[in-house]
C-alpha cells in the first residue's frame, strides 16, 4: 500500500502474530524526505499515537494517550524543559520521555493537560533527549504539561541532609598547586550546585565509582550530573553506569525490564549544563554508586539524587494451624499449607510498578517535623479567631442594648450612669424651675404632644 503524502489515513492496524516483521519499504520518485518511523505495541492499547503525534493534534484540554516504544528519534525537535511544559508543536511522545514519563525502551502512558505557557524556553539534556532554547514572540502560547505524582524531590546532596560521612569513592584526586597548598577532590564536593571544585578521581578507568548511603531505604527516581564547573579544569563524565544496594556489599546493576544487558546513560556534554536520567522503573535501595564509563580528560562530577521517601506495609502474619491428629486433621493441615503458600505467593508477586510521573516541587527532608508544627498551629489559630469573632459579636450587642436603653430624653453623659441614679433617692425633690442642671427633652416627643400638654411635661419633675 502507499503510506505517504499529505492528509494519509491508516484503515488499520498492520498486526503481527510473531515476533517478527519484515518491511519491504520502496520510495517514490522524491529525492528528499525524513525517510520512515518504525514503532510498535500491543494491540490492547486503544489510545496508542505515533512518536510524531503533536498536542495540537487533540483538541481537547486534558487527555490521556499511550506512548509506543523508540521514539527517541535524531531528526524530531522539541522545546521546553522540565518543569515548564513543551510547545505543543513538539513531538508528545518524545517530550514525554525527555520529562522522565514514559521510557524510550519501553513506552508507556501520559496523561497531558494544556495548559497557559511562557514567552521563553531554556534547552536541557535529558533521558538522551536534547530540547532546544525556544524565544517565541510575544504573544504567549499553550504548551503541554504532564501531571505528575510528587516523587521526584532532591534527596539531600545540594542541601546537605547526606552527611559528608555518607559520600565515599574508590579514590581521590589531589595534587599541589604552585604555592605548595594540596588541592583534595573529595567525594563530598559532588554536591550539585555547590561553588568549587567536585570530586575526581585519581585514576581514570572504569573502576572508579562514588557512592551514596541515604541512611535507608529509599525511592530513587533520577539524577542530575554536571562536571567539574571549574573553567580551568574542563572534566566530565559523558556515560556511567548505575548500581545500588541494601548493605554496600551485594551490588545490582540497573537494568530496563526486559533487558539483558546493563542500562547505559548518557552523562555530560559539557561541564556545566545539568543533565537528568529517570528511572524507570524506579530505585528501591539504600546505598546508590555510579560507576563511569567514559569522560573528558578526567573522571570528575557533582550528583544530585531525585525520589522521594519509601514505606511499605507490613505482611499480615499467618497463625499456623495445630499439628493434625488424624486423617482429617491431616487433609486440614495440607489445605492450610496450600493456602499459606498462596498467600505468600500473593505478598511476594502482587507488585505493582506505576508509571513515575513528574512534579518538579522539592520534598523537604523534615516532612515529620511540619506535620508536628501543624498539630500545634493549626487549634491556637482556631482560638484565636475564635476569641476575636466573640469579641466583636459582645461588641455590637452592648452596643445595640446601649441604645435600647436610652430613653426619650437626651441628657448628658454623666447623668446616664446608674449610679447617679441610685444616689438621686438621697437628695430632695426639686422642681423643674429650681433644677440646676437642664433638661433636655427630645424634640420628637414634644412635637407628639398638644400646644396645651407642652407646659404640664416641662413643669414635670425630670427622671
Amino acid at each position: 500500500g502507499k503510506y505517504c503524502g499529505f492528509g494519509f489515513q491508516m484503515d488499520g492496524l498492520i498486526i503481527s502474530k510473531s515476533n517478527e516483521v519484515t518491511v519491504q519499504f520502496m520510495s517514490g520518485i522524491h529525492t528528499s524526505g525524513r525517510g520512515f518511523l518504525a514503532a510498535y505495541s500491543t494491540t490492547d492499547k486503544s489510545d496508542l499515537i505515533t512518536c510524531l503525534d503533536n498536542a495540537s493534534l487533540f483538541s481537547e484540554p486534558e487527555f490521556n494517550k499511550y506512548c509506543p516504544a523508540g521514539c527517541v528519534i535524531p531528526f524530531a525537535d522539541i522545546s521546553g524543559t522540565i518543569p515548564n511544559g513543551y510547545r505543543d508543536s513538539s513531538s508528545l511522545c518524545m517530550a514525554g520521555v525527555h520529562a522522565g514519563v514514559v521510557s524510550n525502551t519501553l513506552g508507556g502512558q501520559i496523561n497531558v493537560v494544556i495548559s497557559k505557557g511562557i514567552p521563553y524556553y531554556e534547552g536541557s539534556l535529558a533521558n538522551n533527549v536534547t530540547s532546544k532554547v525556544s524565544v517565541t514572540s510575544v504573544l504567549i502560547f499553550s504548551p503541554h504539561l504532564f501531571c505528575c505524582s510528587g516523587c521526584y524531590g532532591t534527596l539531600g546532596m545540594e542541601s546537605g541532609v547526606i552527611p559528608d560521612s555518607h559520600i565515599t569513592s574508590s579514590s581521590i584526586l589531589e595534587w599541589p598547586n604552585q604555592t605548595g597548598q594540596v588541592n583534595i577532590w573529595k567525594p563530598e564536593n559532588a554536591r550539585l550546585k555547590r561553588i568549587g571544585p567536585p570530586w575526581a578521581a585519581f585514576i581514570s578507568d572504569e573502576h572508579q565509582w562514588l557512592q551514596i548511603d541515604l541512611n535507608k531505604e529509599k525511592k530513587i527516581t533520577g539524577i542530575i550530573t554536571t562536571g567539574s564547573t571549574l573553567a580551568e579544569h574542563y572534566y566530565y563524565v559523558s556515560a556511567y553506569r548505575i548500581l545500588y544496594s541494601d548493605d554496600a556489599q551485594k551490588w545490582t546493576v540497573y537494568r530496563e525490564p526486559g533487558m539483558g544487558k546493563d542500562k547505559i546513560f548518557q552523562g555530560n556534554t559539557e561541564l556545566y549544563q545539568e543533565v537528568r536520567n529517570n528511572f524507570i522503573p524506579p530505585i528501591i535501595a539504600r546505598f546508590f554508586r555510579i560507576n563511569p564509563l567514559k569522560w573528558h580528560q578526567k573522571i570528575a562530577m557533582k550528583v544530585e539524587l531525585l525520589g522521594c521517601q519509601f514505606s511499605i506495609g507490613r505482611a499480615p502474619k499467618i497463625t499456623l494451624p495445630p499439628p493434625p491428629q488424624n486423617k482429617n486433621d491431616e487433609k486440614n493441615a495440607e489445605f492450610m499449607d496450600d493456602f499459606i503458600h498462596s498467600v505468600k505467593t500473593s505478598l511476594q508477586t502482587d507488585k505493582t510498578t506505576f508509571t513515575p510521573e513528574i512534579k518538579n516541587t522539592t520534598v523537604t527532608p523534615s516532612v515529620t517535623k511540619d506535620v508536628a508544627l501543624a498539630a500545634v498551629l493549626v487549634p491556637v489559630l482556631v482560638m484565636v479567631f475564635t476569641t476575636l469573632i466573640l469579641i466583636l459579636v459582645c461588641a455590637w450587642h452592648w452596643r445595640n442594648r446601649k441604645k435600647k436603653t436610652e430613653g426619650t430624653y437626651d441628657l448628658p453623659y454623666w447623668d446616664r450612669a446608674g449610679w447617679w441614679k441610685g444616689m438621686k433617692q438621697f437628695f430632695p425633690t426639686k422642681s423643674a424651675e429650681h433644677e440646676e442642671t437642664p433638661v433636655r427633652y427630645s424634640s420628637s416627643e414634644i412635637s407628639h404632644l398638644s400646644p396645651r400638654e407642652v407646659p404640664t411635661m416641662l413643669q414635670t419633675e425630670s427622671a
